[in-house]
């Protein structure tokens, strides 16, 4: 039996050189948040606590967006929520969150709502408030650098010029050290506008091979919460860059 409980402690830290600021601390004084699960019987009824994991899918809110390239992190963390039954109900740092697991591992999946570029917002404060260290919060964005339907998971890594992870890096005081997954959109054709192709819908071809990215993109989650970066997920990548590949 899981429950979501306040406690004055917690079984997680951060590392030494990643500091908040002064108004987070003060929400971590408030809050914490501590995920028990009772084992088996043979366990001798030994508590076991779990850290937590934030998801965060990158978009824009509303419907003129919905669809759009620019918004496959909201569908992924849709997909993850309708998959593992987690409600999506509470609005916290202008961000759309639910809570849940996946397993017995607690998972917060959140979708900022104050526009991409400045998704940083929203972060930053829920990873202070639910005290998640940096290792366990997974981003989940667009990436024109992949082939449109092509996954990526990622222990660490840059910006690579996208605004939302950009704001997202500023927000944890510029560490880029935590997981991404990355979902391919491929680039541009021709001399398109960027900003007109992420905010164009994709063609029937193109979401077709979204929505199986999706379907895979939620077992790649579910092997990252349980296992951690593991040959599973070094298999997974492999498998990813080469499956539109022809013989």
């Amino acid at each position: 039996m899981l429950h979501a409980i306040s406690s004055p402690t917690f079984c997680t830290s951060y590392p030494r050189s990643f500091h908040y600021p002064c108004s987070m601390r003060k929400q971590l004084m408030r809050t914490r948040f501590l995920v028990k699960s009772s084992l088996p019987d043979n366990s001798n009824g030994v508590k076991v606590e779990y850290t937590p994991w934030l998801i965060v899918g990158l978009g824009n809110p509303g419907n003129k967006y919905h669809g759009t390239r620019h918004n496959v992190g909201f569908e992924m963390i849709d997909r993850i929520s309708q998959a593992e039954g987690v409600l999506m109900n509470t609005i916290q740092s202008k961000a759309l969150i639910g809570i849940g697991s996946i397993g017995q591992v607690p998972i917060l999946v959140a979708k900022p709502q104050a526009y991409m570029n400045f998704s940083g917002e929203s972060v930053g404060p829920l990873a202070a408030h639910y005290q998640v260290p940096l290792r366990h919060i997974l981003l989940v964005y667009d990436e024109m650098s992949l082939p449109n339907g092509v996954l990526r998971v990622q222990p660490k890594g840059g910006h690579g010029y996208h605004n939302g992870v950009k704001s997202v890096i500023g927000h944890l005081e510029g560490s880029r050290e935590f997981p991404r997954l990355c979902i391919g959109i491929g680039n541009p054709p021709g001399t398109m506008d960027m900003k007109a192709y992420l905010l164009q819908k994709f063609s029937p071809v193109e979401r077709k091979q979204i929505d199986s990215a999706l379907e895979q993109g939620v077992e790649a989650v579910r092997t990252l919460v349980l296992q951690g970066f593991d040959q599973s997920i070094n298999r997974f990548n492999l498998g990813q860059k080469y499956k539109y590949h022809k013989v």
